[in-house]
């Protein structure tokens, strides 16, 4: 198996979730903002895709990336992300499931499917539904 960009970059490296997050922060950029290169590279996606997910023009991706379009996007695949890493306590493994697992009680969609449509709330009431079920 060769290896990803993404799986070289330093954001997608580690299985800690507070290691992936403070691998988005980007020092250049103004206040406490995520990094949507550093985001879009830790999911081997290019920046056009990221911009389609957000529903933003292209250009505000690299212009403005603390727009506040840009940053609740990647707040709401965080909060996934986080509630995903929470149950499978590997940050790559939920990275692999969020872009890939289709998710049959939604169509078969994924969950970046689903955040990209803003039924964030559906995809964690969901991840709740697993770790309930797990848990009992």
């Amino acid at each position: 198996m060769t290896a990803s960009p993404a799986a070289e970059a330093p954001q997608a490296s580690g299985k800690n979730y507070d290691h992936f997050v403070e691998s988005l922060r980007d020092l250049d950029m103004p206040g406490p903002a995520l990094s949507p290169k550093r985001f879009s590279q830790a999911l081997n996606i290019d920046l056009q895709t990221l911009a389609d997910q957000a529903h933003v023009h292209r250009n505000t991706i690299s212009r403005a990336p603390t727009s506040q379009g840009v940053q609740r996007f990647l707040r709401e695949a965080l909060r996934v992300i986080k509630a995903s890493t929470d149950i499978s306590g590997d940050v790559n493994r939920t990275l692999f499931w969020y872009r890939n697992e289709p998710l049959s009680p939604f169509g078969y969609k994924t969950a970046e499917q689903l955040v990209s449509e803003g039924r964030t709330e559906d995809v964690l009431r969901y991840i709740a539904s697993i770790e309930a079920g797990a848990a009992g």
